[in-house]
């Protein structure tokens, strides 16, 4: 998938009925390549059929975090577009709540989208473009996949997770001519602080200072982000067909902000304990 195509291209998107998957299959439609968007409900597949005048877009219904029907859906999409050269693994949510506040099962549940369901379709995709010999696999993560924030310990947790996962399929594919490469947006006006963003049902007084602040804060962040989906979007395309694909893609001046800080603070970290983390050999 690097470089110029000589025919429309096949992405399979996760997550297409809002926000930044939508956006992604919108340009990718617009550009002559074929999609097949994934939906929760059979109520959102015409809606997303009809983007495209010319047959170009199809969908088909299919819950990530459900593993024994996956690999079926990933077989419709098969025999509807043919083949497959992009997976983009989009489908995910933010879950906040301090740690003490977060209960097992809203823990497991976020995990079982944004880590599991990645790891579904990826291992139902994954033979057709190994055999193939080429292919391109887009995980989204976030500016949390990297750093720790206040908040939504277990939201950051499973974005850590795509990241190391992500990086470790990236070396094991690249025999195989599949490229991996892991998307981290900072801040993009979609609806990831509004109806997507889940809270935890507990709020512990004691975190009322902390996490009660960012609760009220993120009230008035929804629709204010200053990141264009659309222009996200053709920054994702920009780096699939690009002749070196990057393992990492931050989104926005805010996210790229992020990842200079973060590795500031590493620098910083291991000069400090450099004395210590080396004198664990033993002796000669």
């Amino acid at each position: 998938m690097t470089g110029k195509s000589t025919s429309a291209a096949v992405w399979l998107i996760t997550g297409v009925s809002s926000g930044l998957g939508r956006a992604l299959a919108e340009a990718v439609l617009a550009r002559g390549d074929k999609v097949v968007g994934t939906v929760r409900n059979p109520s959102q597949i015409e809606a997303f059929e009809q983007l495209s005048s010319t047959g170009l877009a199809y969908a088909i219904v299919l819950d990530v975090t459900d593993a024994s029907t996956v690999p079926h859906a990933i077989e419709q999409a098969l025999a509807r577009a043919g083949r497959i050269d992009v997976l983009v693994n989009n489908a995910g949510y933010g879950l906040f709540g301090a740690l003490e506040e977060v209960s097992d099962a809203e823990a497991r549940q976020v995990f079982d989208t944004n880590f599991f369901g990645t790891v579904n379709t990826i291992r139902a995709v994954l033979p057709h473009l190994r055999e193939r010999g080429s292919g391109h696999i887009v995980n989204l993560s976030s500016v949390a996949g990297l750093i720790g924030i206040t908040g939504c310990s277990f939201y950051c947790a499973s974005k850590h997770a795509v990241e190391g996962l992500s990086e470790s399929l990236s070396r094991e594919l690249k025999p195989f001519g599949v490229h991996v490469t892991l998307v981290e947006p900072g801040g993009f006006r979609t609806n990831f602080a509004g109806s997507s963003l889940r809270w935890s049902e507990v709020a512990a007084p004691a975190y009322a200072d902390t996490v009660g602040k960012m609760r009220e804060q993120m009230t008035h962040y929804h629709g204010t982000q200053s990141g264009d989906p659309t222009k996200a979007a053709a920054a994702i395309i920009q780096a699939v067909y690009a002749e070196e694909p990057p393992l990492r893609l931050a989104l926005g001046p805010d996210a790229v902000g992020v990842v200079r800080n973060k590795l500031a603070a590493l620098q910083e970290n291991l000069d400090t304990w450099l004395d210590v983390s080396t004198a664990t050999d033993f002796a000669q």
